[in-house]
């Protein structure tokens, strides 16, 4: 009796189930398989979309399944689609933490189970206290443990071209609330998990609308036709991932809200570059300050990724073979920087939703090619492949389910992690050297002090500040703390191996008191009476003194960054005032101002109040008048920053800088050259770091697929920004390079940054400026040693004789030696050859005497590599670092490294400004 009880009480379960089973979308399931180019791209993990009653699928909402060929959306469709299912299931909600620079939204979605959903604030709370082990001990760090949920970060769109990410998140997402597999119901029940859906919204709707104008029509994958935008942020391009030490860029500022709201124990970056899967780990050298239980996830996650799609019969998983692990400014760093996991997958992607022949036959990753069989990359793939969008969706899904399905199986061990990681950085700090790092308060431009100070506490460093005692004013970094590593990390110097077997993937240096021109000083002990040290709790401000007493207003220029800014706002208030720079050294009283310090003609006190309270600068009041043959009127100029169309990285960061900094410019591309007038409308012309070579200046993105309109339309309401043109193809042209010569001739100054000093060396502007090829130099970007060449160089004020500057790889030029003094800087200390006095006996002057060599002082010289490696230095050494080339009326100045690379090298910039302030005195 009780069998058939029990056997009846089965059946009536089954039948249940089976009535309310979940139903499967064979549409779906059949519209993947469709889109999928051979069954090996198609792992089971991706199939069986449940069809739900409630809940809409991306099939329902849009009409269509994800990757569906020539189907591409855009952030206003991704994010209603987000609201609605953030409307429709109680495992899902949606806001935004941030807006772009062109006023889109940022959002953050958090998926979870119900118990996750209904006790978000609890979960965050329990991260927060795990991050930082000196109010969490070892036991209530155990008791957090075994009630935490982990969290796991899914950042999607960073680059705008590497399209599929923001598409394939939104049915994960679905798949995450909708599906009651147990794989799926497992994750959901012990994770929580963030998406980013697309972190840069700006570029994203650019590419989509750049797809359907354009290359969505393309059939053949090589074809040369430009795949991206010109644009993606409003400043930022490629480097959008390069920001995470600047904290500059909306796309960067959400990040890393999301990161220190919710402390995920993970962060996972989707990028698409190379074929199939490569799954980080990186070929090393690892940056010195990661913690090892980090360097161990790396490697764990990725294999267990790997066999989870090996598993799945997928060819063209890989690990080791691209990138090194040492930079540490990308975006998701800010996981590795913060005892947390940052790892990222680049799968292959076509740039849109279109189908195409794939040649692998040339790619090779750390030597090897990508479709050879190796430790790392257990099953390659063919030569060719016959790629879709779906694919890459297919690929990055079962990645991610890979990934999600480990964290979820692995929480405690993670939370464990995360918690010793902090413990390990608090000894490092109580036992290891350095005990603390001074910010003095002294400094050269103590603006760039605060300054620092502010980037620090935006990594969650802890800076006090000495209140009291002998040593008032001083900053100190004290390095008991859970981030004491990446304090290290940012304020000492970087010792990139010269035997690295591969090239770095990125710079190698970012000593932050060298590109920020600050002076920082690393102490084995604390010298300071924790009673005089308080918290800095808010953003730290310099504000300036005015001193002495007198009539007259002047300014110790030291190569202060808001002194130039200064001055326009100054000319701005007042036009009537005059603004002169003193050519030597000047006494006022007790001090002695610097060649270039300026004097100050007309300046109301409320003007001298505001200049040293807003831009930070002490100004001196005297009555010792320096005579007018001692200074030059500083007449501002109008600036114009060119771009071209087939490069706007490098231009995008000094429109930036500028836009920081306060200084007024125009933005130029090919049809204002060619429009001719130049020196009508600008006195100067900076051309930043472009890439490419003087041809290419001249003749821009081909006309082959001209024309390209990148103009605002109702079809296409992205485009036209931050710049519009009739047409991108082509360049200014010969005729436009003549009306940039006639500019210069005219009097106008041209200054060239870097690999755009190839524009005027390969174009004719300059004649005497040749190419210069440093045989075996290896130069990734490292703070170097410059010296002057020019002393009385308006260009070099405020400098001293040997200062850093930061260099990476670029061409260098040379003058001869007859024009040596064209020459304003070289890098390091030591001349050149031919520069070298000849001290041997002559030929015909037998009583000539013979003269001794001098040998040099011993330590006198600074070594050329301050922070970085370079290999074969020497070649490079006694080299022009920035040339001063007179051209009719007027001058190119050239510069050989970019003094505004990526709003880092802070230090750098005054030589820009030196330029801008004395623009017509540089003859």
């Amino acid at each position: 009796m009780k069998t058939r009880f029990y056997t009846g009480l089965l059946v009536f379960f089954l039948a249940c189930h089976s009535i309310f089973a979940q139903k499967i979308d064979e549409e779906y399931n059949a519209k993947i398989k469709e889109y999928t180019t051979d069954p090996r791209f198609l792992p089971s993990s991706v199939l069986d979309i449940v069809e739900h009653p409630d809940i809409p699928s991306p099939k329902t909402h849009f009409g269509q399944i994800i990757g569906t060929p020539g189907i591409m959306h855009g952030t206003k469709e991704i994010y209603e689609y987000y609201q609605l299912l953030a409307e429709k299931s109680p495992h899902l909600s949606i806001q935004q933490v941030e807006t772009t620079e062109e006023g889109r939204a940022i959002y953050m979605v958090v998926i979870g189970g119900d118990d996750s959903m209904n006790r978000l604030d609890h979960y965050k709370s329990q991260m927060a206290k795990l991050s930082d082990p000196r109010i969490t001990d070892q036991d209530q760090a155990e008791a957090i443990i075994s009630d935490a949920k982990p969290v796991y970060y899914l950042n999607g769109g960073m680059h705008s071209t590497e399209m599929g990410s923001p598409e394939m998140l939104m049915e994960l997402a679905y798949r995450l609330i909708t599906s009651e597999d147990k794989a799926i119901e497992y994750i959901r029940e012990n994770l929580i998990v963030l998406i980013n859906p697309v972190s840069e919204p700006d570029g994203r709707d650019k590419q989509v609308d750049w797809y359907h104008r354009y290359s969505k029509s393309r059939t053949d994958w090589d074809d040369n036709f430009p795949r991206s935008t010109p644009y993606w942020g409003k400043y930022v391009f490629h480097d959008n991932n390069r920001d995470g030490l600047q904290v500059s860029q909306a796309i960067t500022k959400g990040i890393f809200k999301i990161f220190f709201d919710w402390h995920p124990l993970v962060m996972l970056d989707l990028h698409e570059s190379v074929p199939l899967l490569y799954i980080s780990t990186g070929t090393g050298p690892y940056n010195e300050q990661v913690d090892p239980i980090t360097i161990g996830e790396w490697q764990i996650m990725a294999n267990s990724d790997i066999a989870s799609l090996a598993a799945q019969g997928m060819p063209g998983a890989f690990t080791w073979a691209f990138y090194d692990g040492w930079w540490p400014g990308y975006g998701i760093w800010v996981a590795n920087n913060h005892n947390a996991n940052g790892r990222f997958y680049e799968t292959f992607g076509n740039a849109g939703a279109n189908t195409y022949m794939r040649d692998l036959s040339n790619a090779r990753y750390a030597g090897d090619p990508a479709t050879s069989r190796e430790w790392y990359r257990p099953d390659p793939p063919t030569e060719k492949v016959y790629w879709s969008a779906r694919n890459n969706i297919n690929y990055m899904q079962a990645g991610v389910l890979a990934s999600l399905t480990y964290a979820a199986h692995n929480g405690e061990q993670l939370l464990k992690n995360f918690y010793q990681k902090g413990v390990n950085s608090i000894q490092k700090g109580k036992t290891e050297g350095p005990k603390a790092f001074v910010i003095p308060k002294d400094q050269k431009d103590p603006a760039m002090a605060a300054y620092l100070v502010n980037q620090l506490r935006a990594q969650k460093i802890e800076v006090h500040q000495a209140v009291s005692g002998d040593k008032e004013g001083d900053y100190v970094v004290l390095l008991n703390q859970p981030y004491r590593n990446l304090a290290v990390n940012l304020l000492t110097e970087q010792n990139y191996p010269k035997e690295a077997k591969f090239p770095p993937y990125d710079d190698i240096a970012w000593t932050l008191g060298y590109l920020y021109g600050v002076e920082v000083e690393k102490s084995d002990s604390i010298s300071y009476d924790t009673n005089d040290l308080k918290m800095v709790s808010e953003d730290a401000v310099y504000k300036g003194e005015i001193a002495g007493s007198g009539n007259s207003y002047f300014l110790n220029y030291q190569a202060q960054n808001t002194v130039l800014p200064a001055l326009y706002w100054l000319k701005s208030e007042n036009n009537k005032a005059e603004i002169q720079v003193i050519e030597k050294e000047h006494v006022i009283g007790s001090d002695t101002l610097a060649m270039g310090s300026f004097y100050f003609k007309g300046l109301s006190q409320n003007q001298a109040d505001h200049i040293v309270s807003n831009f930070g600068l002490n100004l001196i009041k005297g009555s010792e008048q320096p005579s007018s043959d001692e200074v030059h009127v500083v007449s501002l100029p109008k600036v114009a920053i060119y771009h071209t169309w087939f490069n706007t990285q490098d231009e995008g960061w000094s429109r930036y800088t500028f836009e920081q900094r306060g200084i007024p410019y125009t933005s130029i591309d090919k049809d204002d050259l060619k429009a001719g007038g130049l020196k009508a409308k600008f006195d100067v012309i900076l051309v930043p770091r472009a890439r490419g070579n003087g041809a290419d200046f001249i003749h821009g993105v081909t006309t082959e697929f001209g024309p390209m309109p990148f103009t605002k339309t109702d079809e296409f309401p992205s485009h036209g920004y931050p710049d519009s043109s009739p047409d991108i193809t082509g360049g200014p042209g010969f005729a436009g390079i003549e009306n940039l010569k006639k500019f210069v001739e005219d009097g106008g100054l041209i200054i060239t940054l870097d690999n755009s000093t190839n524009m005027v060396a390969e174009t004719g502007i300059v004649r005497n400026l040749e190419s210069y090829s440093a045989s075996g130099l290896f130069h990734p970007g490292s703070v170097v040693t410059v010296k002057i060449k020019q002393s009385e160089s308006p260009v070099l004020y405020g400098f001293p004789e040997t200062f850093p500057i930061f260099r990476g790889n670029g061409p260098l030029y040379r003058v001869d030696l007859k024009d040596r003094d064209m020459m304003l800087l070289q890098y390091g200390t030591k001349p050149l050859n031919d520069e070298i006095e000849y001290s041997g006996p002559i030929m015909g002057m037998p009583d000539q005497e013979v003269k001794e060599k001098e040998k040099p002082e011993s330590g006198k010289d600074s070594p050329y590599v301050r922070s970085g490696m370079v290999r074969n230095e020497q070649t490079i050494v006694g080299q022009g670092t920035i040339f001063n080339l007179p051209v009719g009326k007027g001058n190119v100045l050239a510069f050989t490294f970019d003094p505004l690379h990526r709003y880092l090298n802070h230090h750098d910039a005054p030589l820009v400004w030196n330029a801008l302030i004395n623009w017509n005195h540089l003859k």
